[in-house]
């Protein structure tokens, strides 16, 4: 098959995507220094007294509706216009980001999720606030209040809407949004929570700790009733942290009995994987078995292009299937999550799709920290291992893959890893560049470990030169070595 023929698998999730949205005055940023400036000039210019002071008291409304307070209704639209000419001038700047705003968003974006604000201010005030503070939001929406919002998180699918006063919560539950409330604003956290928020934080500082628990649990009931609706899987076993947490969870919703972790073993299989991978499933009470696959054998795999995953893992799934078949098993399930949806030079998912495997990690938009994370609170071994990709991976693309380099790889990784445990080594990979070998390790050691003393033993494994890499480990820094990598990142 030619690199050309291999397209995209495509996605499906059994839980929607994480979009959050946010309301922006007093929930995301604290503007009333700059509103209260923008009113005190209204009121300077037309000599009509405003109370400025209880104006930014009750942000919120449109801005209409407190224009009436103090202007006849004749003079409402000019008057509203005339602020808005003042407000980039004199509002912007004067606006500072509420505790844990930052925070708040990259916890969202950690979790693969989107972000939009929703609010009853003016639309181009709007986005000057958010590019003012360098807010990274997907979406920004105005001219919206109360239950008005729900139209625009409606369109735009969100869960979630985040906000500091009680028209807020009306937004959210007119749109089916869980109704996230922030005692930022003019009412207190009880009278939110009397109102109807679903959910009451004192402020965003608690919503990074608050969303990751609540997405986790989510995403995790979402793969336990995936896995619950098979009689039986086989589990494409590597060892590594995400299949043996697929591993664990189909024995806890399905009954061991009735779960085959499947260990491939190869030559780009690293040695020391099969013992702790073997031991890990007699933990669970699965059985362990260990098919032998031919990967070295598709001239698409030896030939060690950027597809190269490709080939492999359709040995894989092919491999597994007639073992399936003996056990009276329809699913085969794999490792891949949602990271590896989108991460690039993942052809194997593709090859996997086309041959029915399984994506339960994946569809369950479970991220590795997640997976990890719950790993953890399962009391898996596996929680903190570090990544352990198929040996071929260390070999530059375009060298053809051979038993030999791949032993080589993995002698010289052994002998780097036992040098350095008393360091408390993580990460390690010998890459095959060719002429030379190239070793990484985890950054933080760079400084002090005796790098000529991996180079020679490095060299002592036969290779013919080698240099530890300044940059540290990378998973994946084969790609960065690719002519044309973008010929490769959707497959």
């Amino acid at each position: 098959m030619s690199t050309a023929e291999i397209q995209p698998a495509p996605t499906a999730a059994d839980v929607p995507e994480l979009v959050v949205g946010f309301d922006l005055d007093m929930t995301l940023i604290d503007s009333r220094p700059g509103i209260q400036a923008v009113w005190d000039l209204l009121a300077a210019e037309t000599g009509v007294y405003i109370d400025t002071d209880l104006v930014v008291s009750r942000l919120g409304p449109p801005l209409t509706w407190e224009m009436a307070n103090w202007f006849p209704p004749e003079q409402v639209d000019a008057m509203v216009a005339r602020y808005r000419e003042h407000y980039p001038s004199h509002a912007i700047t004067g606006s500072l980001p509420l505790p844990g705003v930052a925070e708040s968003l990259a916890a969202i974006r950690a979790l693969r999720g989107r972000t939009m604000v929703v609010s009853a201010k003016y639309t181009p005030s709007v986005r000057l606030h958010l590019e003012h503070l360098g807010l990274d939001v997907d979406e920004p929406v105005g001219d919206l209040h109360g239950a008005e919002k729900g139209t625009a998180l409606r369109e735009h699918e969100a869960t979630i809407y985040v906000g500091d006063h009680t028209a807020d919560i009306d937004g959210a539950h007119a749109a089916g949004a869980l109704a996230v409330s922030v005692a930022t604003g003019p009412f207190t956290a009880d009278e939110l929570r009397a109102y109807g928020a679903d959910v009451v934080l004192n402020d965003l500082t608690e919503f990074p700790a608050w969303v990751d628990e609540y997405v986790l649990e989510q995403r995790l009931e979402a793969l336990m009733k995936r896995l619950s609706s098979y009689d039986k899987m086989v589990v494409a076993f590597s060892g590594g942290a995400d299949s043996a947490f697929l591993l664990a969870a189909a024995a806890r919703a399905i009954g061991p009995a009735n779960v085959v972790a499947a260990t491939a073993v190869s030559p780009s299989l690293p040695a020391a994987e099969l013992e702790p991978a073997a031991r890990f499933a007699d933990t669970l009470g699965v059985r362990h078995v260990t098919p032998h696959t031919h990967e070295m054998e598709r001239e698409g795999y030896q030939a060690n292009s950027g597809a190269r995953c490709y080939f492999c893992k359709a040995e894989l799934i092919e491999t597994l299937q007639p073992i399936a078949d003996e056990f009276g098993i329809t699913a085969i399930a794999t490792g891949t999550n949602a990271d590896d949806a989108i991460a690039g030079f993942r052809p194997g998912i593709r090859a996997a799709f086309e041959r029915g495997a399984l994506t339960p990690l994946r569809d369950a938009r479970l991220t590795k920290t997640q997976i990890r994370t719950a790993s953890r609170s399962w009391g898996l071994e596996t929680s903190d291992k570090p990544a352990a990709a198929c040996l071929s991976s260390r070999i530059a693309y375009g060298i053809r893959i051979t038993p030999n380099l791949l032993a080589r790889v993995d002698r010289a990784e052994q002998t780097v890893r036992a040098r350095l445990a008393s360091y408390g080594l993580q990460n390690v990979r010998v890459r095959d560049l060719g002429e030379s070998a190239s070793i990484e390790i985890d950054a933080d050691l760079l400084d002090r470990v005796d790098q000529q003393e991996l180079v020679d033993a490095v060299i002592a494994e036969g290779f013919a030169a080698a240099r530890v890499d300044p940059r540290g480990f990378r998973s994946g820094s084969m790609n960065e070595r690719l002519s044309d990598p973008e010929k490769y990142r959707s497959m």
